[in-house]
């Protein structure tokens, strides 16, 4: 059997009808593909995801505050000076923040990509302000946490002699954007191995 040559007369009232267009929505998607979403609902996805990834900086904040070694200090009832001159704690408590920076940024570049694995120029930048946001509370909560900063007022109750730790503090503040770069990191690199491609995100192959 053939197609009739003419094509059958547009009902009354629906101008522009095709009797041979496949309906909208007559075939289902492809498994896994990923469609455009409006920039309005990418832009709160991010921004939540920002929001997430910065409150986090408290549990950051908490286990360098515990994690960290502390400086040791001695007063002799005139001034206060570093009991071991050749100590690396000051180091150790860098080290210690831009390890546990790279670990939580990596975490949260990973649950990121889960949560939208699409990627986006905004979920980029959500995720970029909320590590760097959440490794300033957690330099904030840290020292809040640590010693005592009043180190006058330590060392006259502690007494000559007696030794106790200087208030925990960041020597290089560089270590803060430690966990913006891991997020992004490992964000970028999991988009760009397992993410949608083009084809799959209804563009052109």
């Amino acid at each position: 059997m053939t197609a009739p040559l003419n094509p059958p007369t547009p009902p009354h009232g629906h101008p522009g009808y095709d009797p041979w267009q496949t309906p909208e929505g007559a075939y289902p998607p492809h498994p896994g593909t990923v469609r455009d979403e409006p920039l309005g609902r990418e832009i709160r996805r991010a921004a939540l995801t920002g929001l997430a990834v910065a409150v986090l900086g408290l549990a950051l904040g908490f286990l360098w505050s515990r994690l960290a070694p502390h400086v040791p200090l001695v007063s002799d009832g005139d001034a206060v000076y570093l009991k071991d001159t050749e100590g690396e704690q000051a180091i150790g408590a860098d080290g210690t923040f831009a390890l546990l920076a790279l670990a939580f940024g990596a975490l949260a570049g990973a649950a990121a990509f889960l949560v939208h694995r699409a990627g986006g120029i905004p979920m980029v930048c959500g995720l970029a302000l909320g590590s760097l946001g959440g490794a300033a509370i957690a330099w904030q909560l840290g020292m809040a946490l640590g010693p005592d900063g009043d180190v006058a007022g330590h060392a006259r109750s502690a007494g000559q002699g007696v030794t106790f730790d200087a208030p925990l503090e960041l020597g290089a503040l560089g270590v803060l954007v430690a966990w913006p770069i891991a997020a992004l990191l490992v964000h970028l690199g999991l988009t760009g191995l397992f993410g949608p491609r083009e084809e799959e995100r209804g563009g052109t192959p």
